[in-house]
């Protein structure tokens, strides 16, 4: 998940899995796959980044998780 800040300066978090596309306006908004949306304060390459670190963050876990020890 990734924390967005919505216009009125409350942050939340949004399964981005869930995204289906981000329509940029002024601001940006997040349409989920439910069609809900969201207007965020942060721009498609912020949201865009947050998601591959939060994917980058998940799959080192993931490597650390997989090592084997053949001492």
């Amino acid at each position: 998940m990734i924390t967005l800040t919505k216009r009125n300066g409350e942050r939340f978090l949004v399964n981005h899995t869930q995204i289906e596309s981000i329509e940029m306006i002024p601001e940006s908004k997040i349409v989920m796959m439910n069609r809900d949306y969201f207007i965020v304060k942060e721009d498609p390459e912020t949201i865009i980044k947050r998601i591959q670190d939060y994917n980058a963050k998940v799959q080192d876990v993931h490597r650390a998780i997989t090592i084997e020890d053949r001492r």
